[in-house]
């Protein structure tokens, strides 16, 4: 049938699963550390602001490959942090789908915090100060007041970060460099398949699988926040 060239093979359902996985756990994992950078640069007053802003972004402005090498010299098993995860805790990243889902998260995390920090940056401070004026703690305003307000930005932040995770390459191959079956995502996939002759058709069709995850994400973040907002609005 003239449909056929649709069917994924196995290993390019194994590309997907890994990209999904790598993806889902890179934006969990770094949302908490998000949401805290984000409340930190929107709220906080300190020396070396300016600088922890710049060091969040760097992975926007660097080339990807900048980025995995910089992974590599650190968490490699060789590496300050990687030897010593490795030999305390027996945790490797480097070539290993953990290491796709670290450089993942790392390139997603600046789209996560600027989503989230303008989400709270646009909360009416007014709201947090009543709240703590009838007793609450700081530590129950964030959760009370702040969070549930900010939620629209930290679902846009992790649609971003999933996306980007989704669609990253340079660092990832850079850093776990393109091993079938563990640490082969989708973009790693695609780029194998025009490397070689004949491999036009795998290529369109992961490509039109990414697409489809890309979009479908892009639709559920946008009925989230409006159900989210529809709640809000009501008495």
């Amino acid at each position: 049938m003239a449909l056929d060239w649709l069917a994924l093979s196995e290993e390019e359902w194994t590309a997907v699963r890994l990209s999904l996985k790598v993806a889902s756990v890179a934006m969990i994992c770094s949302l908490p550390f998000g949401i805290f950078i984000a409340y930190v640069l929107a709220r906080g007053r300190f020396w070396g602001k300016s600088l922890l802003n710049g060091l969040v972004h760097l992975p926007l402005i660097l080339p990807p490959v900048v980025t995995g090498f910089l992974l590599l010299v650190s968490f490699g098993r060789r590496g300050p942090i990687g030897a010593f995860l490795y030999d305390w805790f027996g945790i490797s990243f480097s070539f290993r789908w953990t290491g796709a889902a670290l450089a993942c998260a790392i390139m997603g995390f600046p789209l996560m915090v600027r989503s989230i920090r303008l989400s709270i940056e646009a909360i009416d401070r007014k709201l947090e100060e009543a709240a703590g004026t009838l007793g609450a703690s700081p530590a129950w305003v964030f959760v009370s007041v702040t969070l549930p307000l900010a939620l629209p930005g930290i679902i846009a932040g992790m649609i971003l970060s999933f996306a980007k995770a989704m669609g990253e390459f340079g660092a990832t191959i850079t850093f776990v460099s393109n091993i079938p079956g563990e640490t082969q995502t989708l973009s790693a996939a695609i780029y194998s398949f025009t490397q070689v002759p004949g491999g036009d058709a795998g290529a369109m069709r992961l490509t039109l699988v990414a697409v489809a995850i890309s979009f479908g994400a892009l639709l559920a973040s946008e009925a989230l926040a409006q159900m989210i907002g529809r709640r809000g609005r009501q008495p």
